[in-house]
């Protein structure tokens, strides 16, 4: 049941890749080892006018992407560092950014906290 939200900062005038989230959930459900279906991610476009770093100049700002990930347990430890790399990587080179400006966010564990349909996730 892994989820991503994924936010991509944006030119006004870029285009981002046709099937962009679809190619990320393929690749993310491949890197979690998901059944067809169990990936899901929503996909935003974030204009570089509602983006901003402080005390660098609007022409200046890198383009990052930001990914928040949702798992009914998230890994820990060793699993954890290798998931990060490899989700940087992948969602990096599918957005045209450098691994280095992706920023991954894990939410906490989503068991009995999260429902679908009205029931929890167990």
């Amino acid at each position: 049941m892994p989820i991503l939200t994924v936010e991509i900062v944006t030119n006004e005038s870029e285009a981002i890749v046709p099937n962009l989230a679809g190619a990320i959930a393929d690749a993310a459900g491949a890197i979690f080892g998901s059944a067809p279906g169990r990936t899901w991610v929503r996909l935003y476009r974030l204009p570089t006018a509602q983006y901003a770093e402080n005390a660098v100049p609007p022409d200046a700002t890198p383009h990052p992407v930001f990914v928040s990930v949702l798992k009914s347990a998230p890994p820990t430890g060793d699993a954890l560092e290798r998931e990060v790399a490899e989700l940087a990587a992948a969602i990096g080179a599918l957005c045209g950014r450098p691994s280095e400006v992706v920023h991954i966010f894990y939410e906490p564990a989503a068991t009995g906290r999260v429902a679908f349909g009205g029931k929890l996730v167990e």
